[in-house]
């Protein structure tokens, strides 16, 4: 029997079916964006939804997807230990078809990892875990982000012809989806910056307001003062400032009138 007659067709409302499946699958994606509640949340639930959707009887999937943002920490989510174990395992190695396909923007298709020459010292510690086969299929975001979903499969050529297709068509719609949710999570991202930033200010202005109180200065000369006990002591402004405060009225936290 061939390895293609392994990977049967989808069943009914399966995404690998090109009518309802894929329609139910676009709208599970978008109630995931709107209901994850940040990135890693949403990573997790899409992995989740591939190895199951792409998995057959006799070859189930796990999958990891990795995503590097500037700025922001690498997120890595999976639909199970093993993919997660996977994921680790190659990052910690620092090379391997995930990381390829992540750093060079292009698929990477490993039939059979016992035959593969490129990556031995990860893929033999693949094998030792039961992987035989792996696909890396990268998301092409607008977003400044790099992406890339991988698949693994414990067969030996776990991804015949249509299984890539299959694996390429539903990156390509997951990654309209994973846009959105980094906008949105950038939109956070900001608002949250913003708020820190505008509570920080706050603080700075009680603190300085007291210090002319007491010293009968200017605004000037009490900025001053607050900037060099913030170098004398080597603590930020702001937590100089939340020091005054709290030395004079006991508060230790400072809402703003932007707080939501």
């Amino acid at each position: 029997m061939s390895q293609d007659s392994d990977i049967r067709e989808p069943q009914s409302g399966s995404v690998g079916r090109a009518g309802a499946g894929l329609h139910d699958f676009v709208l599970h994606l978008q109630d995931l964006v709107l209901a994850s509640s940040d990135v890693r949340e949403f990573l997790t639930d899409t992995a989740t939804i591939f190895a199951t959707q792409l998995s057959q009887p006799g070859n189930h999937l796990s999958c990891g997807i990795t995503v590097v943002r500037q700025k922001r920490p690498v997120a890595v989510a999976s639909s199970d230990a093993r993919a997660r174990n996977l994921d680790e395992l190659q990052n910690s190695i620092g090379d391997g078809p995930c990381v390829t396909a992540l750093r060079t923007e292009t698929m990477v298709h490993v039939p059979d990892l016992e035959a593969d020459l490129r990556w031995p010292r990860y893929n033999r510690a693949a094998r030792q875990l039961g992987i035989g086969s792996i696909l890396a299929v990268p998301m092409h975001l607008d977003a400044a982000a790099q992406a890339v979903v991988n698949l693994y499969s414990p067969n030996t050529d776990g991804f015949p012809h249509h299984g890539v297709d299959a694996s390429v068509g539903l990156t390509g719609i997951a990654a309209k989806a994973l846009d959105l949710a980094l906008n949105i999570a950038q939109l956070r991202d900001s608002r949250d910056d913003l708020a820190a930033a505008l509570k920080s200010r706050t603080v700075i202005d009680t603190a300085i307001g007291a210090i002319m109180a007491q010293n009968r200065c200017s605004r000037d000369a009490a900025f001053q003062i607050l900037v060099k006990a913030s170098s004398y002591r080597n603590i930020k402004l702001k937590e100089v400032a939340a020091g005054i405060i709290s030395g004079i009225s006991g508060e230790r936290e400072f809402p703003t009138t932007y707080d939501e």
